[in-house]
């Protein structure tokens, strides 16, 4: 783990070597986030609506190559229902998980054209805020529940990006989760893999 995070900043450190070829920018957009739930009586979760939004450093390499740093706040997470029996009364409950990260995608870019780009990399996020909102009966409860989440999430993307001009460009791309974000106890097999599908814009200086 600690090695996977020095090789992190290890490539943006080596995107400020080559400033000269670099172009600093932001971005923002829409996530469509959800999570994968497996193991014993797993719920079956439907996707929530956040965003994300940071910086990036694009740093050419050939005509055709690039590679994209990029430092984001991501709203993510999902939410799900379950019948729940209380002294023979069922309940319907929904529940809603919000979770907040800095996330920080390596992206390497190839033109296949001369404005379009494909892009791959992995990710490594870091949990700031986990929220969980509980509704039934007609009353509601939010609870803090980043303690019962991992502190580290990783992650792989892919995705497709198109530049309007030299300043201006637009990205889809989605987030494979391969890490349990889920704190488990002794004999728990259950997982949570987050996954999210993002559209941005981008604007480099």
């Amino acid at each position: 783990m600690k090695k996977i995070i020095l090789s992190s900043l290890l490539v943006l450190a080596l995107s400020f070597t080559y400033a000269q070829k670099a172009k600093f920018g932001v971005k923002g957009g829409l996530n469509v986030a959800n999570q994968n739930y497996s193991g014993e009586e797993a719920p079956s979760p439907s996707s929530i609506i956040g965003f994300h939004i940071g910086g990036f450093v694009d740093v050419k390499i050939s005509e055709k190559f690039s590679f994209q740093p990029e430092l984001l706040y991501s709203t993510q997470g999902s939410k799900f229902s379950e019948n729940l029996s209380i002294d023979g009364d069922v309940y319907n409950v929904d529940a809603t998980l919000k979770m907040a990260y800095i996330n920080i995608p390596v992206m390497f870019k190839y033109y296949v054209a001369d404005k379009f780009n494909l892009e791959a990399g992995p990710q490594i996020g870091f949990l700031t805020s986990c929220k969980m909102k509980v509704e039934a009966a007609g009353q509601s409860e939010t609870e803090d529940v980043k303690d019962s989440f991992e502190s580290i999430d990783f992650g792989l993307n892919i995705g497709a990006g198109y530049d309007f001009t030299e300043k201006l460009s637009a990205g889809v791309r989605y987030n494979f989760g391969l890490s349990n974000v889920a704190k488990n106890e002794a004999g728990d097999n259950s997982k949570i893999e987050n996954s999210v599908f993002s559209l941005s814009v981008g604007y480099k200086f």
